[in-house]
């Protein structure tokens, strides 16, 4: 394999949310690719309802991104880090319309990444590291039912653009990945109307909705020196369903 689509030896990655779906196609991805992960989920709780089993090279831990001194903490316990994958992420289907909900969302989606990012700041800058945020295809095509989710993938969307252009100097990458309808435990209660699923796998090119795994490919790209030249970029893995 190229050098340029590979990791540099010593690769580690911290996936912020890898006990979720999407989060544990990524975190498998990089092990996968020779990298050493260190994967989070919000609670035991969380980490034990993870499809991430254990494997040479993963390391778990717990994390809630909405405390300042946890985030701080944890970022601390790291030495070496080369990227920082952001995807832990909340949706409140029709609740989101509670001042208390919206405010949780964001505090979770958004400020969340943010707070992550500047945790981490200082051991990318060491390594020329890379972050890729987790937006959504709903950072571009709202849906009713959830205002803050769809505020917070926006607000992802525009603090990758601006970290990208702040610390380009310090040698870090910033991009997003923007997946479309992918089978998650968060939508499971929807696909379960049969009508409602095949709407949306005939509106995309590939006539099927994405897997966890269609993303982590995207994520583990923009870590590679191949990419070197991307930042402030959003990738969209949605089966081409904004295409047309």
């Amino acid at each position: 394999m190229s050098a340029s689509f590979s990791l540099t030896p010593g690769f580690h990655a911290v996936v912020v949310g890898g006990a979720g779906d999407i989060g544990a196609a990524i975190s498998n991805q990089f092990c996968d690719l020779g990298a050493t992960v260190t994967a989070t989920g919000v609670n035991d709780a969380d980490l034990a309802r993870s499809l991430l089993k254990p494997r040479s090279g993963l390391a778990l831990a717990t994390l809630d991104v909405t405390n300042d001194e946890a985030v701080a903490s944890f970022a601390g316990q790291h030495q070496r880090v080369d990227a920082l994958i952001n995807c832990a992420g909340i949706l409140a289907r029709d609740k989101e319309y509670e001042i208390e909900t919206f405010m949780k969302v964001l505090d979770v989606n958004l400020t969340g990444t943010f707070r992550t990012c500047m945790a981490f700041r200082s051991r990318l800058a060491k390594m020329n590291g890379s972050i890729v945020n987790i937006a959504s295809m709903n950072a571009t095509l709202a849906l009713p039912r959830i205002p803050a989710y769809c505020a917070s993938k926006g607000g992802v969307v525009m603090l990758t653009k601006a970290l990208a252009l702040a610390w380009a100097e310090d040698g870090i990458r910033v991009n997003a990945v923007a997946p479309g309808y992918v089978e998650t435990a968060i939508n499971a209660a929807g696909r379960t109307d049969r009508a409602h699923y095949q709407r949306i796998a005939d509106r995309t090119a590939f006539k099927r909705w994405g897997q966890p795994e269609d993303i982590a490919g995207a994520v583990a790209f923009l870590c590679m020196p191949a990419s070197q030249y991307a930042t402030g970029t959003v990738v969209a893995v949605d089966g081409g369903f904004l295409a047309g």
